[in-house]
């Protein structure tokens, strides 16, 4: 579903940080993404703007203020599951065991992508008005080539295994969000199951 402009132009707190906020903005703002995270496990990120507001128990017109799109709703509520996963990148090009690293990485990756509804949509397709989305994405592909081929170097992935895999084998994971967290979590890949997908890593 396309972006939900507010009918008025954003007022200037829209692009805020939160540290620049009232107390009473702040707290706001903090039910308003604790809302979306709700709603968007429940019903999809594609739920009505109007449902969010409810559930926050603000008006629509403060929501826009604070998030004139959708876009920004979005990438706002799921900012802490980007970061883990920013974090895990850094520390998988920082790990000496390629292999290791890799299947770090990866392990983090599919967790968040499993245990939180919606994230899966917003990790795999992203949204256009993320913050230099577009350049951040091309960096990341290309770090995680640098991360596959040095793992294939050191003998911890089949030859045949291509980063192109890595998004399928995300695809893949991905479809466990909608399963009840107990359900999707109670099986994550074992280290005979990332062998079976990626070759073998140690």
């Amino acid at each position: 579903m396309p972006d939900q402009p507010s009918h008025k132009p954003p007022s200037p707190a829209a692009g805020e940080a939160p540290a620049e906020l009232r107390a009473d903005a702040r707290r706001n703002r903090e039910r308003v993404l604790d809302a979306a995270r709700e709603v968007f496990a429940a019903r999809g990120v594609d739920a009505p703007m109007s449902a969010v507001a409810r559930r926050a128990g603000v008006g629509v017109a403060t929501l826009y203020r604070r998030f004139p799109t959708r876009s920004a709703l979005v990438t706002a509520a799921f900012e802490d599951q980007l970061a883990v996963c920013a974090s895990a990148f850094e520390e998988a090009m920082a790990d000496p065991n390629p292999g290791h690293g890799l299947y770090t990485l990866l392990e983090k990756v599919c967790t968040s992508l499993v245990t939180d509804h919606g994230f899966e949509t917003v990790f795999m397709a992203g949204f256009p008005e993320a913050l230099g989305y577009d350049r951040e994405r091309a960096c990341a592909e290309d770090r995680l080539a640098h991360l596959v081929q040095r793992a294939r170097d050191a003998g911890q992935l089949r030859e045949d295994f291509a980063p192109a895999d890595i998004p399928l084998l995300l695809l893949a994971v991905s479809g466990l969000a909608a399963q009840p967290a107990e359900t999707a979590c109670s099986r994550p890949p074992s280290t005979a199951t990332w062998t079976s997908w990626c070759g073998t890593i140690s």
